[in-house]
């Protein structure tokens, strides 16, 4: 008798990628022991709504980026809070993201670790500010 191959489970990973950073890539490498990764990418309208901030890179390229990163294996569009129901039509098996999920899955349907530590999209907007800020007026007294 053949044994039967166990079946991959599909696992979700729900995030705007805004702005790309390593927190991003250890929530990605945590769910890949799991399974096959998929990532669920905010659409440009959702993050101008939840946000109130229009995404520095637009959905194409932030979708492409997301793609590229190894362990990812496709990305569907979703909206800024996942509900149960679009979580059980794409047949995933589990949601895995940081400790600040507000997603509408069932809990016995998902796994939440800490966030990284001082890092997000906000905190690098608001250094990346900053930064022009200084530039710009070091170039004025210069």
């Amino acid at each position: 008798m053949k044994k039967r191959k166990k079946k991959t489970k599909k696992i979700l990973v729900d995030m705007s990628c805004t702005l790309i950073h390593h927190g991003h890539i250890r929530l990605i490498k945590k769910a890949k022991k799991y399974g096959k990764v998929f990532v669920a990418l905010c659409s440009d309208q959702e993050i101008k709504k939840r946000k109130k901030i229009i995404p520095e890179l637009k959905f194409s390229d932030r979708k492409e980026i997301v793609l590229s990163i190894k362990g990812v294996s496709g990305v569907v569009k979703s909206k800024y809070v996942i509900s149960d129901n679009f979580f059980k039509k794409n047949k995933f098996d589990l949601l895995v993201h940081g400790s600040d999920n507000q997603n509408l899955v069932n809990k016995n349907y998902t796994k939440i670790f800490k966030r990284t530590k001082d890092i997000s999209s906000f905190i690098l907007r608001k250094r990346a500010a900053e930064n022009f800020k200084k530039q710009i007026s070091t170039k004025k007294t210069n």
